[in-house]
C-alpha cells in the first residue's frame, strides 16, 4: 500500500495526536508498505517513512485570535495555515489511502477533487464530533473508514461509517519502568513526585491538579506541557505550592525518562478521546490517578484501581495519597501493557485500511 498520513503538526510537537499517528505511520511503513509523512516540522533520519515539511504557522500565534466556526480555537487556525501548502504537495494518484485526525482544513485539502480517490480514513484522535455532528462546517464531513480510538465512540458512528475499533499504543522499549533520573531535571530526590502530562488548556484541567497537590504536606508537582493559561498556572503554583512545583518542555526523547522519575501520574481530563498518556505512565510502572470513567477502565482495566470523581476534591486528594503509599514499580513490564505495543496497533490499521481497498475493488 502507498499511504499518506497528514497533520500540521507532524514533527513540530510531540503531543497525543501527533505522536500516535507518527507511531502507527512508522511501524507501517517498517512492515514493508510504502508511507509518506505530511506536517510543519524538520526531517528525523531514524524514521522509516518519507517525510516531507509543508509549512504552517505555530498554533502559539493564534492563542489571541478570534474563535469562529470553523476558526474554533487555536488549532483550527493553525490547520486553516497548514492547507494551502498541503493542496501544492499533496497528489491524490499517489497513494491508496490517507490518514488524518485534523478537521477540517487538512481533511478539506485531502479530498479535494482529482480522478484518483484514495480512501479517507479519519482517525477519532481529537473526538469524534466531526463524524456525528450536524451542524456548521460539521456537515461537510465524509469519509471511507473511521478509526475509533475508544468503544463509546464505535458504538455511536458504526451505523454511519465503515469503523474499527483501534486504540493507542506505546513504545515499550522506550516507556518502561526503572530507575529514577531527578538530577536530570532538575527534581527533588527527598518528595514524592507527582506528574502531570498536559497541554495548559481549560480541558485539562492543569490548575485543578496545583490545587489538589496543594493540601498534600510534601508532594511535589511537575507539569510537562504548555498552553494559554501557562501564566495563570505558574502564578497559581507560585502562590499554593512554593518550592514544589516545576513546569516542563521537553524533547520526546526525554519524556520515558521524566516517567521513571516520577512516584505517581495524575491525568484530569473528564474524558479522552484515548489518553496517550495513560498506557504510557503504566508502561513506566506508576499509579494513575485520573477521572472514573467507562472510557478509561476499558483502557486501564485490573490498573484502573485509583480512578474517582476528580470533580470532588477530597476524593481526589485521597486517592493520590493512596498511590504514593502504593508507589512505582522499578522493574519488569506491567501487566497486560503489551497489548498496546505499537507493532500490534499498526497492524490493526493495516488490516483495516487493506479490508477497505478489497472491498472496492471488489465493486470497482
Amino acid at each position: 500500500m502507498n499511504l499518506l498520513f497528514a497533520l500540521p503538526g507532524f514533527h513540530r510537537y510531540d503531543r497525543g495526536a501527533e505522536v500516535a499517528l507518527l507511531a502507527v505511520a512508522d511501524a507501517i511503513a517498517r512492515g514493508g508498505d510504502a508511507v509518506t509523512v505530511m506536517g510543519s516540522g524538520s526531517g528525523r533520519t531514524d524514521a522509516a517513512y518519507q517525510f516531507r515539511t509543508v509549512p504552517s504557522v505555530r498554533r502559539e500565534r493564534f492563542e489571541r485570535f478570534p474563535k469562529f466556526p470553523p476558526l474554533r480555537s487555536e488549532t483550527a487556525w493553525e490547520d486553516a495555515s497548514f492547507a494551502p501548502g498541503l493542496l501544492s504537495a499533496y497528489r491524490p494518484a499517489d497513494y491508496d489511502a490517507v490518514v488524518t485526525c485534523s478537521f477540517p482544513f487538512t481533511h478539506w485539502a485531502l479530498r479535494r477533487p482529482s480522478r484518483s480517490k484514495p480512501l479517507q480514513i479519519f482517525v477519532t484522535q481529537n473526538g469524534d464530533w466531526p463524524a456525528f455532528a450536524s451542524n456548521s462546517e460539521y456537515r461537510s464531513f465524509q469519509c471511507d473508514g473511521l478509526v475509533c480510538t475508544n468503544p463509546d465512540y464505535l458504538e455511536r458512528n458504526r451505523d454511519q461509517w465503515h469503523c474499527a475499533l483501534i486504540p493507542n499504543g506505546v513504545d515499550l522499549s522506550r516507556f518502561h519502568p526503572g530507575a529514577p533520573e531527578r538530577a536530570r531535571f532538575g527534581l527533588p530526590e527527598d518528595r514524592p513526585i507527582i506528574l502531570m502530562v498536559s497541554a495548559f488548556i481549560e480541558t485539562k484541567r492543569v490548575l485543578d491538579g496545583i490545587r489538589a497537590v496543594a493540601q498534600l504536606d510534601d508532594a511535589f508537582l511537575v507539569v510537562a506541557g504548555d498552553g494559554p493559561l501557562r501564566d495563570e498556572g505558574q502564578a497559581l503554583a507560585d502562590r499554593l505550592l512554593p518550592g514544589r512545583f516545576k513546569r516542563l518542555s521537553l524533547a520526546a526523547a526525554d519524556m520515558p525518562a521524566l516517567y521513571r522519575s516520577s512516584d505517581a501520574f495524575l491525568h484530569l481530563s473528564l474524558l479522552e478521546s484515548f489518553g496517550n498518556v495513560f498506557v504510557e505512565a503504566w508502561a513506566s510502572g506508576l499509579p494513575v490517578v485520573g477521572h472514573d470513567s467507562e472510557r478509561l477502565r476499558w483502557i486501564l482495566g485490573p490498573g484502573a484501581e485509583f480512578l474517582c470523581d476528580t470533580e470532588d476534591s477530597d476524593a481526589l486528594v485521597a486517592m493520590l495519597r493512596k498511590a504514593l503509599a502504593k508507589g512505582p514499580v522499578r522493574a519488569g513490564q506491567p501487566e497486560g501493557i503489551e497489548r498496546f505495543a505499537w507493532s500490534t496497533i499498526a497492524d490493526q490499521y493495516r488490516e483495516f485500511i487493506a479490508s477497505l481497498l478489497a472491498a472496492r475493488a471488489s465493486v470497482g
